[in-house]
């Protein structure tokens, strides 16, 4: 039941942020960012798992590990560059958060830029 400790700690946090935010914004924003990666490292475990049952499956599928690779790091630019805007909007900054989910875009079609070469090789190789 560890859900139920994250929203827990979520909703507490949370109205902690909204008593606090008036007051002293700095702190709440701290504070949000804090919980954000206490969450996040209650959930590395997880992740970890994840990503080894991941490679274990590639590994039995002889697919290259390459690709799982970049498909992970995809992942994490999306979900740093959504936990990075986030922190950005709650600190009262859309223009920087919508930069930041505008980096995570472009750093995600550069990495995908192989996987596209490699499935356009392969479409060349099946036509005559």
């Amino acid at each position: 039941m560890e859900i139920i400790k994250i929203v827990g700690l979520g909703l507490i946090a949370t109205i902690l942020t909204i008593l606090i935010r008036e007051e002293e914004p700095e702190i709440a924003l701290q504070l949000s960012l804090v919980v954000g990666i206490l969450i996040f490292a209650l959930m590395l475990s997880k992740v970890v798992a994840i990503i080894d049952l991941l490679r274990d499956l590639a590994l039995k599928a002889e697919i290259d590990l390459v690709y799982l690779d970049t498909i992970l790091k995809v992942i994490g630019i999306a979900y740093i560059a959504e936990f990075g805007a986030a922190i950005s909007r709650d600190a009262g900054e859309g223009i920087i958060a919508s930069k930041i989910e505008f980096a995570g875009k472009v750093l995600i079609m550069v990495l995908g830029i192989p996987i596209m070469l490699a499935i356009m090789e392969s479409i060349m190789q099946l036509m005559p």
